[in-house]
């Protein structure tokens, strides 16, 4: 089970980070990410992470602004979004992959999170 977090409202130019904790599982050999689903738009892929913390994959628009790490010895996968966008508002969800191989699609991850509302304002 995936527990998201850390979503709120906050300002154009401002910063949140973003929690993930799994619980009943170790996902230390699984790789994770973060996808987002905008009102009326399909959930795109945001960032990834590999069992290997240095391995990381970020989409377009979010590279240079958005960092995913994690901490396998929590359980726990972060997302750092620093330069908030209104193009950034969305819902927020962490998922687990059932493999150490990275991925940007969705239907690659089989066990996802609640999802946590980020809103940012212009």
């Amino acid at each position: 089970q995936l527990q998201a977090s850390g979503g709120g409202s906050v300002q154009a130019g401002g910063s949140l980070r973003l929690s993930c904790a799994a619980s009943g599982r170790s996902v230390s050999r699984n790789a994770m990410g973060w996808f987002r689903q905008a009102p009326g738009k399909e959930r795109e892929f945001v960032a990834g992470i590999g069992v290997d913390a240095a391995n990381t994959w970020y989409a377009d628009s979010v590279k240079g602004r958005f960092t995913i790490s994690r901490d396998n010895a929590k359980n726990m996968v972060f997302l750092q979004m620093n330069d908030l966008k209104s193009g950034d508002t969305a819902v927020y969800y962490c998922a687990v992959r059932e493999s150490y191989l990275f991925s940007s699609r969705s239907a690659d991850f089989g066990s996802w999170g609640q999802g946590t509302l980020v809103t940012v304002s212009s």
